[in-house]
């Protein structure tokens, strides 16, 4: 298996992309899967997760609305996963995380996700490599649990941004009246930490792809929401699904 290396991947749109006719055929993705995903609602089989991993600015929110936003709202949930409180830190670190796991007939997309737990706490040193490495194997039996046994696909992507395109989206937040909230303290610290956090995600990469990530170029949102809206159309039609005929 190729290792992923972040230095080796742009973060931009391919040369020979061109923005409007992408962004057009965009439209008509987000019609396609607005069907799609009627359809594996009424069909009430399978089920679907979207994760979405990526550092701080690199367009999960808007992602997310743009791509999702325009679906059936009964079919499809977000989850967000932030500091665990007290109560989900009395459990094993996936306990909060499998309770947001997708019923059949839904797409549930996880901005940030259970890969927080060997992110965050590695980078904040508030757990050891063997910890981690033992989380690791978790979580690869917890994704192995959803796919085999609860037909569940899973799609999981990296936002892959520059720093340069992620200072200027912070530096937003100071400047523009609509951004300002996204704003935090942290912010800067956490800035200084962003090789320490691609170091913790290449581990990860190279650990965590029993499925296999996704790395999308970000730094240009037409292009990310693009690759996003076309995976997740391509494993929906794989399904081959079929509306279920009258009850008898």
């Amino acid at each position: 298996m190729t290792k992923i290396r972040l230095e080796a991947i742009s973060t931009k749109a391919p040369h020979d992309i061109e923005k409007d006719a992408t962004k057009k055929r965009l439209e008509t993705l987000l019609e396609e899967l607005d069907e799609l995903q009627n359809l594996l609602y009424a069909q009430n089989r399978h089920a679907v997760l979207v994760v979405i991993q990526g550092m701080d600015a690199s367009g999960k929110d808007g992602l997310i609305r743009r791509v999702f936003g325009r679906l059936n709202p009964e079919g499809v949930q977000v989850a967000s996963f932030k500091e665990p409180t007290a109560v989900e830190l009395s459990h094993d670190f996936l306990w909060r995380i499998h309770l947001q796991a997708p019923a059949k007939g839904r797409i549930q997309v996880f901005n940030r996700s259970h890969y927080e737990d060997i992110l965050v706490t590695r980078v904040h040193q508030m757990i050891d490599d063997d910890t981690a490495k033992k989380r690791m194997r978790a979580i690869n039996d917890f994704e192995w649990l959803l796919h085999e046994l609860g037909d569940t696909h899973i799609l999981k992507f990296y936002l892959h941004t520059s720093p340069e395109e992620r200072h200027k989206r912070l530096e937003e937040r100071l400047s523009i009246p609509s951004k300002m909230w996204k704003y935090n303290d942290s912010d800067s610290k956490e800035a200084k930490l962003w090789p320490a956090y691609e170091k913790a995600y290449e581990d990860c990469f190279d650990h965590c792809s029993d499925i296999p990530w996704i790395v999308v170029p970000s730094d240009q949102n037409w292009y990310k929401e693009f690759v996003v809206a076309q995976t997740l159309k391509d494993t929906l039609k794989g399904l081959k699904m079929k509306y279920p005929g009258l009850k008898k």
